[in-house]
């Protein structure tokens, strides 16, 4: 994938995700790791669906942030909003068969865009 820094070029990025779903598919808590030669992000989340009605709460440990997120998921497609005291961002979420891209915009944040393309590894 890659990344928009809003004092710099655009950078490669190299990311990993690991989902633990629980209640029947209802709730789900994802680890997201992510690294550019200058960038490094650990990411956790908890998300709960009800209805097609997201939310749920984030916190990343390298820069000490976290929030909460809401949104919509509709057959493959999840739109989102993730919230802190600070941040703001929307983010739009595909999946399809073993594959999920990820967008991620936040105009004025230091990370203005981040654009992943994710795979499933076979088990």
């Amino acid at each position: 994938g890659s990344m928009k820094p809003s004092d710099g070029p655009r950078e490669r990025v190299r990311c990993k995700v690991d989902y633990v779903v629980k209640n029947a598919g209802q709730s789900v808590k994802l680890n997201l790791r992510c690294a550019s030669d200058a960038y490094k992000m650990e990411l956790s989340a908890n998300i709960d669906q009800i209805g097609n009605t997201l939310s749920g709460n984030w916190f990343e440990s390298q820069y000490r942030q976290g929030g909460k997120i809401s949104g919509k998921s509709d057959n493959g497609l999840i739109e989102a909003k993730v919230e802190s005291d600070t941040i703001t961002a929307l983010l739009t979420v595909r999946t399809k068969a073993n594959r999920q891209s990820f967008v991620m915009e936040s105009p004025g944040a230091w990370v203005s865009q981040v654009s992943i393309d994710l795979f499933r590894d076979p088990k």
